[in-house]
């Protein structure tokens, strides 16, 4: 006679059974049920010398995740937000992530501020979680690390723009000053180095200041008898603002060149009149109004239209960088049908897509994914930045996306 056994069941036996019979919890891999929000995690420089940089960040990522949310969220689920300040300091990023590690965040989009973001990176390579990083240093992709996907252009990338700008306008000797205690800057300094040759171009003068620099009258003197023909300068904060004052009385003569840091409303504000005439290579979302329709106006429209209402002004290069980083993540998500770090991770290192900032093309051995084609060059005219005629050339042929 066969017997039978009765064994007793635990409540979390009971439990996992349950949860095996409907599936998959709130909180599955799978992202495909569940109603739980999706949560992501923001680390941006809200206070300290990269506060502006940051608070446009957080400005333009809030917009992206009400747009998204108000249209039903990613696979049925709404994204739930947590934005923490590094305070412009590394060590603060580096802890801010590892809060982030045990939260249940499926990714991170990280700080606008090279060394914060660079800091992190070793955190980021053990955790595994996709890390969407706001800032353009080179080093974040070079080599690759898997988990990590740069927004802006890189510093680099820029860098040789400008040459290619240069180059059209038959600039042969050329001044760079630049930031020693910015990984942005030195590797914007470096890519312009790297590649000067490539267009015609000499590096007759190469000035370094730091991010504390005030003064800058030796600096524009030992340019001003190199003979150079267009000084670059790499700057984030203040220091551009108080070089930007200093030129016009420096008796230069010829065009001063800033970078995507400075194509804001808190660079050209304080700097005043002497920002007129002032050239910068920028996110292509800064001039969305140069480019005829196509799909690339329309994704930058997309973000500024909304941006300019809400805030009263319109987006500076950072809030395209925000506004890029949670559609990058968001389709990355749809794309995975899952929200598994490592699946959507995967879909990030396959994804094309059109944003604000341009189309990217990520791919295993590409995680910076955006071209030069995209940085327009652009200069301050009656108080607004407005794409150059060199600029408005090249962008017409990638307006399609």
């Amino acid at each position: 006679m066969r017997r039978s056994f009765s064994v007793p069941l635990s409540i979390a036996t009971v439990a996992a059974v349950m949860l095996a019979a409907v599936g998959c919890d709130s909180t599955s891999s799978s992202g495909t049920s569940g109603s739980d929000p999706i949560k992501v995690g923001v680390i941006v420089s809200l206070t300290g010398n990269y506060a502006p940089l940051g608070s446009e960040d957080r400005k333009s990522i809030e917009l992206a995740v009400e747009q998204i949310n108000e249209k039903g969220g990613l696979l049925g689920r709404k994204i739930e937000l947590t934005v923490k300040d590094d305070k412009s300091q590394p060590d603060q990023s580096v802890l801010a992530f590892n809060e982030f590690k045990g939260a249940g965040v499926v990714a991170v989009i990280g700080s606008p501020f090279s060394n914060s973001a660079l800091a992190t990176i070793p955190q980021v390579d053990r955790a595994k979680i996709p890390y969407i990083s706001l800032t353009p240093a080179d080093e974040q992709v070079k080599p690759v690390h898997p988990n990590v996907f740069v927004v802006p252009a890189t510093a680099g990338t820029y860098g040789e723009r400008i040459l290619q700008y240069y180059q059209a306008q038959g600039y042969t000797k050329v001044a760079v000053a630049y930031d020693t205690k910015s990984s942005y800057a030195q590797a914007g300094f470096a890519g312009m180095q790297a590649k000067a040759a490539t267009y015609g171009v000499s590096l007759v003068a190469t000035e370094q200041f730091q991010t504390t620099t005030t003064e800058f009258s030796a600096v524009l003197n030992r340019v001003k008898s190199s003979g150079a023909q267009a000084l670059t300068v790499w700057a984030t904060g203040a220091p551009a603002v108080a070089f930007a004052k200093q030129y016009p009385t420096a008796g230069l003569g010829i065009p001063l060149m800033f970078t995507g840091a400075q194509a804001s409303t808190l660079w050209l504000q304080p700097t005043g009149a002497a920002a007129e005439g002032v050239y910068l290579a920028s996110s292509v979302s800064v001039v969305g109004d140069a480019l005829p329709a196509g799909a690339l106006k329309q994704a930058i429209d997309e973000m500024a239209v909304p941006f300019a209402a809400k805030h009263g002004y319109p987006p500076p290069q950072f809030a395209g960088d925000g506004y890029t980083g949670v559609k990058l993540l968001a389709a990355a998500v749809t794309g995975a049908g899952s929200t598994d770090p490592e699946k959507i991770r995967s879909a990030l290192e396959g994804l094309t897509l059109t944003t604000p900032n341009g189309t990217y093309r990520y791919s295993a051995t590409d995680h910076a994914g955006l071209a030069a084609t995209y940085i327009a060059v652009v200069v301050v005219k009656d108080g607004k930045f407005q794409a150059t005629d060199w600029a408005r050339a090249q962008l017409a042929t990638v307006a399609g996306g």
